[in-house]
């Protein structure tokens, strides 16, 4: 029996540097990183800023809650494994519509009561929130830390994506907080680097939408902005050595952002 297709969720993982790929993901990350050569790096820092976001939503808004959308293999650093460090009470829900994830992540978590997997897609909000497994962890009467980190840009304009944002956010109680990590399309007036960074990028992709800076924030316009608002994801509290997006040009094609419900 051959390698099956490549699957995003495993070529993801493989550009992180995981093992839980087949050749066929490897092939096609390689593919990728041959276009785009600083690729690994997005993906890197992409997991570094989902890491800050996690760490200041426990540590500092006191959060207990966390829905993890579209999560895709667990890997290292992973949103449970952030967040019950800091606080081991944190009720973290990974959802996700792809079969090998749901299978991988609960052998791997089975033994884990704080942490659950269920099955649920983005494009149906009522059906995903109305899920026993996530009803049973989740209590909708005390915050919620809601993450779409690397979701939302597959999510097409003619499926609505700013309504279903709304419908999630309308479900969720005063006091919880949205993060949005979206890749972003830099337009016309931009310098050769990015624009060829972007290409490779859209290629690699596949089904998805890259959306403008000022489409990405649209996400976030019912909610009160974290500071620095929303920008790029080295730009979001960067650590000490988190990389400049003026020295490479990938980091310029994400943006990120998150919001407080009053």
């Amino acid at each position: 029996m051959g390698s099956p297709p490549p699957n995003i969720a495993r070529v993801y993982d493989y550009l992180l540097g995981g093992k839980d790929n087949y050749e066929a993901d490897r092939t096609l990350g390689e593919r990728i990183a041959i276009a785009l050569p600083q690729v690994h790096l997005g993906v890197q820092q992409q997991r570094a800023v989902l890491r800050r976001v996690v760490d200041h939503l426990v540590r500092e808004a006191g959060l207990r809650q966390l829905i993890d959308i579209g999560s895709g293999l667990p890997t290292a650093e992973n949103v449970h494994q952030v967040a019950q460090r800091i606080a081991p009470d944190t009720q973290v829900v990974y959802v996700d519509n792809d079969p090998s994830v749901l299978a991988h992540a609960r052998a791997l978590l089975a033994d884990d009561k704080r942490t659950v997997v269920t099955d649920g897609d983005l494009r149906h909000p009522a059906e995903l929130l109305a899920d026993p497994a996530l009803r049973a962890h989740i209590d909708f009467d005390r915050p919620v830390g809601l993450l779409l980190c690397g979701i939302l840009h597959y999510v097409l304009d003619d499926e609505d994506p700013y309504g279903i944002v709304r419908a999630l956010v309308e479900a969720l109680p005063s006091g919880s907080y949205v993060f949005v990590h979206h890749l972003t399309t830099a337009g016309p007036e931009v310098d050769a680097d990015t624009a060829e960074a972007e290409a490779a990028l859209r290629q690699g992709v596949g089904r998805g939408q890259f959306r403008t800076h000022e489409q990405v924030a649209a996400f976030l316009d019912s909610l009160d902005l974290l500071e620095p608002g929303v920008v790029t994801v080295p730009e979001w509290r960067p650590d000490a050595d988190t990389p400049s997006p003026d020295d490479h040009p990938v980091l310029r094609l994400a943006a990120v952002g998150v919001g407080r419900k009053r």
